[in-house]
């Protein structure tokens, strides 16, 4: 897809031991069994990897990795010189 879904897809398995083969761009956080407070986790670490900021409102359980791509996406495009 893109290098950030590859990054994102690498956090997930590296750091949050998802099976790499249940991860795809359609698929939810609930479909992976992430709960909130999982997300939340995962937020922090998305602000750190990528050097972007990131509300606890950017992902929810139902959405699906290409929504937080498109999130990680957009604010790195807004914060590029």
């Amino acid at each position: 897809m893109s290098p950030v879904y590859d990054k994102l897809v690498d956090l997930l398995v590296d750091r949050f031991a998802v099976d790499r083969g249940t991860i795809g761009p359609d698929v939810t956080f609930e479909e992976l069994e992430m709960d909130s407070l999982f997300l939340v986790e995962l937020l922090l670490v998305i602000e750190s990897e990528f050097q972007v900021k990131v509300g606890e409102e950017a992902a929810a359980p139902t959405d699906t990795i290409a929504t937080v791509v498109k999130v990680i996406t957009d604010e790195i495009a807004a914060t590029a010189p």
